[in-house]
């Protein structure tokens, strides 16, 4: 699976980004879905998960309720519907897909090269 995320950018504080990551392979529904970050100085963190059907999320408490994760299975692309954005958000953005087969799980084998997204105060 080869995955490639896009949509990051600058935005203000309280302003929305939506991230699409588009995946080849036939075998994309499969998989579940997450999506991570990286700010500068820090370890990676988990942001969202979604399972092949979209039925079971899982979000990060610190997106939890601003963040929505989605994917379209007929596109082979995930989202990530970012909402109230704070400065905090401020990090590159990963996809990532998972042969595991529960949302949460940390064991994810194949990533995307990220995507910037800089909210501003």
């Amino acid at each position: 699976v080869q995955l490639q995320a896009s949509g990051g950018g600058l935005v203000q504080a309280g302003g929305s980004l939506r991230l699409s990551c588009a995946a080849s392979g036939r075998t994309f529904s499969r998989y579940v879905m997450g999506w991570f970050r990286q700010a500068p100085g820090k370890e990676r963190e988990f942001v969202a998960a979604s399972s092949w059907s979209s039925v079971a999320t899982y979000y990060a408490d610190s997106v939890k309720g601003r963040f929505t994760i989605s994917r379209d299975n007929a596109k082979n692309t995930v989202y990530l519907q970012m909402n109230s954005l704070k400065p905090e958000d401020t990090a590159v953005y990963y996809c990532a897909a998972s042969r595991e087969n529960v949302v949460t799980t940390r064991v994810y084998e194949y990533w995307g090269q990220g995507t910037q997204v800089t909210v501003s105060s």
